[in-house]
């Protein structure tokens, strides 16, 4: 069965068509249950920034929303950054994420450097 779907990347909508197939690799059943409802972290695509989720009141660690390689770092300590400006770029699958400031403040210390593998979750850079 064919379905037809609309997936928005970075404010861009595509319209794309994907078959579904069963656990075997043939063709599933005409009616499937329609598919759950899965929570993923917010990423971006090199057009447009994410939203890390750091604590929202300004201070504290810049988590990494993926797993990936750290391509380059924007920012450097004692450097002021604004909410939502770049602080990291990543790699992953091919595809440069922008890892963004979450709250204005004051760089305080830079966790990583490129050429690093981070892991969804792990600290790239200080902010207070």
């Amino acid at each position: 069965m064919i379905r037809k779907l609309r997936i928005t990347v970075a404010g861009k909508a595509y319209d794309v068509e994907v078959e579904v197939l069963d656990d075997t690799g043939h063709q599933g059943p005409a009616n499937p249950a329609p598919p759950a409802r899965v929570a993923s972290a917010p990423v971006s695509s090199p057009a447009g920034p994410s939203r890390s989720s750091a604590p929202a009141g300004g201070a504290g660690a810049v988590p990494s929303p993926l797993a990936g390689k750290v391509v380059s770092i924007a920012v450097k300590a004692g450097d002021s950054v604004a909410q939502g400006d770049t602080v990291v770029v990543l790699e992953a699958m091919k595809m440069n994420t922008l890892v963004t400031a979450p709250a204005a403040g004051t760089v305080s210390e830079i966790l990583v450097k490129p050429g690093d593998a981070v892991e969804e979750g792990q600290a790239l850079v200080s902010i207070n």
